[in-house]
């Protein structure tokens, strides 16, 4: 069967689906991922909104002969994907593959977990004790152990940590629950299928695993599709790195004390222990200060505050490590947090070294924990060493990989060599659908008066737009200035990230359909509203990375010691696949109009400003908020 005879005006698709017509840039994208499997070689393809890349490359998959896996970028586009547009191709191609969903382990229940903190309830939380209750009664009706399906439980539910497991408290084959285990049935299912859907996440923590000489967590296959590609960098730069976090080290100390309350209660040595290793993890956080951020770890180190936490944390696990040496004939529960102990010990005392080049050492905090990360600053050439060895066919695509009309940027990133690389436009037609305004008069985006000038921006579109508004921001401070100005201002309900869950959020939404929603980096991408329920889209400003970041900092100054420009080579392009990102939250659909108001000077101010506007979809332009919100009134 030929990639004609599926897209052609009389072909399977048309047969199957209701108003199908056909796109010769979908048609085009599919003959060169066919070639790219038949080759085994690379495909890199941008693919503009509305191409229908997806069916692009799941046609070419199906017709092959061979394994492939499919990485996405996020857990919705995984569930979209196997959900609904695989079987839907499936049964316009008639195709007899197998298939199966893989996730992350964190993504799976864990019985025994469950199991241990139904019995030992680990908090008076009631909200924990009410989700703990809802995940036992899920625990007896679920197949897959997916707590996506579990109602009521959302990504972020405070019972997780205490019902999935990680790679760290996995007991593995020692396990009573090890032959039930559900991440081990997802991962023999995935073995036997023809088409593997996965995520980046899990693509990456498989190399890393078999990189350190341990198993694999996936299968390997002929085929690799990567959709949202352009998370792979990043996402590649924290696989191929180290961290380590106080959150784990808290995580491991519930778990022992779980151990010590329910099997070794009369060990009151370790009890005490617990708690003196809990109170210098704590005082280890305070010496970094109270606000959260990132900083330069090499700097940290020279604050001797900061050692002396760093040697009573080293100090207090080495102790707790001497005394569940003495408990390990007294609970068979013990070995595997025995040795936990043991490899958090040694990563500590190597976060003391600092010295090996081609690394950014940096830290993060947040209100209750620090993580210390060490990360490759370039990426490259493992990949490429990953793609080589692997010897199977490659295929990147995403809607933002370009910049300034070349894919030179992301190729390099990655070490990639494409036979096949394409800029495929979007079929809708932006000049008629939508307008860009860029409103006179603003302030510098980091003037004072640059939130109060937003509200008042953002109180004209969202009049003329009758609600139907995202307002995407670069900073929560900013965001929440705003929300605070519009909130007691509006006639139309209005939503903040943070209030609730992504999906519950998007759902109320789309459902008031007349709503406001203002959201920050997680917002700007993965987020489908088509139709009435969204007309405008107010950016804030150009979404550089914040300048003091160390990870930003450390690149830029690796990218001068080659002789390369930092600005040109590093922020500049990372910023406008970002700002392309929150662009295509806009324009979804044939159907769709919509006026876009980015508020930053910049974009004619600066010479980059037209890197920027080059690389956005031709609509309409203007500078006066007057024609913006016209366009806006006359939407239907």
């Amino acid at each position: 069967m030929s990639i004609q005879h599926v897209f052609c005006e009389q072909g399977l698709l048309a047969q199957q689906l209701d108003g199908y017509t056909p796109r010769q840039p979908q048609i085009e994208m599919a003959l060169a991922i066919e070639k790219t499997i038949a080759d085994k070689g690379q495909c890199v393809v941008e693919a503009g909104t509305g191409t229908g890349k997806t069916f692009a490359y799941l046609a070419p998959l199906l017709l092959s002969k061979h394994k492939s896996i499919i990485s996405t970028g996020s857990k919705a586009l995984q569930e979209q994907l196997y959900h609904r547009d695989l079987p839907t191709l499936q049964k316009a191609l008639k195709a007899t593959k197998t298939t199966a969903l893989l996730k992350g382990r964190a993504n799976y229940l864990c019985t025994y977990r469950l199991s241990q903190h139904v019995a030992h309830v680990p908090s008076d939380d009631p909200d924990i004790m009410h989700q703990l209750a809802m995940v036992a009664k899920f625990a007896t009706e679920t197949d897959s152990g997916d707590l996506a399906d579990c109602v009521g439980i959302e990504e972020y539910a405070k019972v997780l940590p205490y019902v999935n497991s990680t790679s760290d408290n996995c007991l593995g084959k020692d396990c009573p629950d090890f032959q039930t285990c559900y991440i081990r049935k997802a991962r023999l299912k995935a073995i036997d299928a023809d088409l593997v859907v996965i995520n980046h996440h899990l693509f990456f923590a498989d190399m890393a695993v078999k990189d350190s000489g341990f198993a694999q967590l996936m299968p390997t296959a002929d085929n690799y599709i990567f959709d949202e590609a352009h998370q792979l960098p990043q996402i590649a730069s924290d696989y191929f790195g180290e961290s380590l976090s106080t959150k784990q080290l808290s995580d491991l100390i519930k778990d022992i004390r779980l151990i010590y309350r329910s099997d070794i209660p009369d060990m009151l040595q370790l009890g005490k222990t617990l708690n003196k290793l809990e109170t210098s993890v704590a005082d280890l956080r305070i010496s970094f200060g109270a606000d959260g951020g990132r900083g330069d770890w090499r700097v940290a180190l020279a604050d001797k505050l900061v050692c002396d936490a760093l040697h009573r944390v080293i100090s207090d696990l080495d102790f707790l490590y001497q005394v569940l040496k003495t408990c390990l004939d007294r609970s068979d529960k013990i070995e595997h947090p025995f040795e936990r102990v043991l490899k958090f010990k040694g990563q500590l005392e190597r976060a003391f070294d600092v010295s090996q080049s081609g690394y950014s050492y940096w830290y993060e905090t947040t209100r209750r924990f620090i993580s210390v990360h060490i990360t490759p600053l370039d990426v490259s050439s493992k990949f490429k060493e990953i793609v080589e060895k692997t010897q199977a066919s490659f295929v990147f695509t995403s809607a933002t990989l370009s910049v300034d009309d070349s894919l030179s940027h992301f190729n390099a990133s990655l070490g990639l060599q494409p036979l096949h690389q394409s800029i495929v436009a979007s079929p809708f037609d932006y000049e008629q659908q939508a307008m860009l305004c860029l409103p006179r008069y603003l302030p510098e985006s980091r003037d004072d008066l640059m939130p109060h000038t937003l509200v008042k921006i953002a109180k004209q579109v969202i009049d003329a737009a009758k609600g139907r508004t995202f307002l995407l921001f670069t900073s929560y401070r900013v965001m929440h200035l705003v929300y605070e100005g519009l909130s007691t201002a509006l006639e139309y309900p209005i939503f903040m990230q943070g209030q609730s869950s992504k999906r519950i959020i998007l759902e109320q939404f789309v459902r008031h359909g007349n709503a406001v929603l203002l959201g920050t980096a997680s917002f700007w991408e993965g987020v489908d509203v088509r139709g009435n329920a969204l007309s405008c889209v107010m950016i804030d400003k150009l979404p550089f990375a914040s300048p003091d970041d160390p990870l930003l900092q450390a690149r830029m100054k690796d990218a001068e010691m080659q002789g390369k420009e930092p600005f040109s080579t590093i922020q500049l392009p990372q910023a406008v696949i970002s700002l392309k990102q929150g662009v295509g939250r806009l324009i979804r659909d044939n159907a769709d109009k919509g006026v876009l108001v980015i508020c930053d000077n910049r974009l004619v101010t600066r010479k980059y400003g037209q890197t920027f506007l080059k690389s956005l979809p031709a609509m309409k332009r203007t500078r006066s908020l007057e024609t913006a919100t016209k366009f806006l009134e006359n939407i239907k």
